[in-house]
């Protein structure tokens, strides 16, 4: 990563090289400069696209509201993320909207951009849509083009799993994605609304009793990918009252 002049300038301690000397005699040796690492968790953050809507989410941020769900699900996560790379299977944020499944997966997405790792937010809807309008000839883009940064970075954050209405399309892709992920050994961090359950076909439900029913995440994703998402990630449910509902009741935001 290049270094501005007014960083070689700034910093006293390495003189612009990235690094600096520490202990004494025999024990002297080098090591990463605090002004380097400072400038590469700065790119990393910038470099992961996160949403203005979310930049300024942090664990510090998070509301929990005095639920005991919500609190127990900051802490997992601010665990997971505080010990990465010790672990690195992903995790998958299940719950209803508006409790801060994204705020907290991004909390943990810079938290490691701090630490050194590249990341990216990829918004689920947003990417499939790219991906369609790749297959128009006019667009100077491929779909690999699109899909390499969600192939290679070493963690990505997948938000909204199942948002969009499956279709084989739809199913075809998401598995690409994970068993791409998953075979390369990456760390993926997903979000989703849908609760964990199987499909409606594999719980052997039909007719009145199938229309009923509250889609599950084996409806939105697929069996064979529900089941991927179980090697590839832990699954914490995130479950408390909608806090963005909370705040338009009092007339905020």
């Amino acid at each position: 990563m290049r270094r501005s002049t007014a960083q070689v300038e700034s910093c006293p301690l390495c003189g612009g090289s990235g690094w600096k000397n520490v202990g004494l005699g025999t024990d002297r040796r080098v090591t990463r400069c605090d002004c380097f690492l400072a400038t590469q968790a700065k790119y990393l953050l910038s470099s992961a696209d996160i949403p203005a809507r979310y930049v300024d989410c942090d664990f510090s941020t998070y509301q929990t509201n005095g639920s005991d769900g919500l609190t127990a699900a900051k802490l997992k996560v601010a665990t997971w993320a505080a010990q990465y790379p010790l672990d690195r299977n992903g995790l998958l944020l299940i719950g209803p909207s508006g409790v801060g499944k994204t705020h907290l997966a991004v909390s943990a997405l810079k938290q490691l951009t701090s630490k050194g790792f590249h990341c990216l937010f990829c918004d689920y809807r947003e990417l499939l849509k790219q991906i369609q309008n790749s297959y128009n000839p006019s667009v100077q883009i491929t779909e690999l083009d699109l899909l390499r940064p969600v192939f290679e970075t070493e963690v990505v954050l997948l938000d909204d799993l199942g948002a969009v209405k499956p279709s084989e399309w739809v199913w075809d892709t998401v598995s690409i994605i994970l068993n791409t992920r998953y075979n390369e050994k990456r760390t993926t961090l997903i979000t989703s609304n849908f609760l964990d359950g199987p499909s409606a076909a594999a719980g052997g439900a039909s007719g009145p009793q199938r229309a009923a029913r509250e889609e599950t995440l084996g409806d939105r994703v697929g069996e064979r990918m529900r089941s991927r998402l179980f090697e590839m990630c832990q699954i914490m449910l995130v479950n408390g009252k909608d806090y963005r509902q909370k705040f338009r009741s009092a007339g905020v935001g």
